[in-house]
């Protein structure tokens, strides 16, 4: 279960931060080929499927959420924050974007080609990951893939200070098998496991994990 007033902290921040947020990080993914191969892989998998849109659960300002429709997949992101829904709906007019939690999704049971998670459970502590790994199963088609991208490692660091503003947000890291042994809990199949080194703006690993809804 996650707090109400962290995530209500969580979302007053990331309305805070928002345009600033998309500024910063627009196009980060031009310098991590890693990322960017894990979500090739995971859009072959969507396309190779043919199954339903992929959710960009936690999209942000929605930059990967348009990444993933420059590589042919149809995608259209959800977030908690107003305020980065709204920057991500001037910044990519042609794409779908919605406000909403990952703790309870406006969606159908399995309505969804793919679940794509990508940072938005940084601010969740282990205990909060059951619930939300059961709500990504049940809004997952039978057999569709899910990725997760996290902080890789273990603890927790407040910030009080992120992109130029104050804000009040717990990040958290994880270790991989920790979330690999909570997604087999959870249903789900792990069939491909990436931590790779911090780059220089970062300052621990990041792990990626790439799984399918098992029935």
């Amino acid at each position: 279960m996650i707090d109400p007033a962290r995530l209500t902290a969580t979302r007053t921040s990331y309305d805070t931060v928002a345009a600033s947020y998309e500024r910063l990080l627009s196009d980060e993914l031009a310098g991590k080929p890693l990322d960017r191969l894990m979500l090739a892989a995971f859009a072959e998998e969507v396309r190779a499927r043919g199954a339903g849109p992929v959710g960009d659960l936690g999209c942000g300002t929605g930059r990967v959420t348009h990444h993933l429709r420059e590589l042919g997949v149809e995608a259209f992101g959800v977030d908690l924050s107003p305020g980065m829904i709204a920057v991500a709906r001037a910044t990519y007019p042609g794409l779908r974007f919605e406000v909403g939690s990952m703790t309870g999704l406006d969606l159908a049971d399995g309505s969804l080609g793919g679940v794509l998670s990508w940072y938005s459970t940084v601010h969740m502590p282990a205990a909060a990951f059951p619930s939300v790994l059961t709500e990504f199963r049940r809004v997952l088609a039978p057999g569709g893939p899910l990725l997760l991208a996290f902080k890789a490692g273990d603890g927790c660091v407040r910030l009080e200070q992120a992109y130029g503003h104050e804000v009040d947000l717990d990040v958290y890291r994880h270790p991989v098998d920790r979330i690999a042994s909570l997604l087999a809990d959870a249903g789900f199949a792990v069939t491909a496991r990436l931590v790779r080194e911090p780059d220089p703006a970062e300052t621990t690993p990041q792990g990626f994990l790439l799984a399918h809804r098992v029935d």
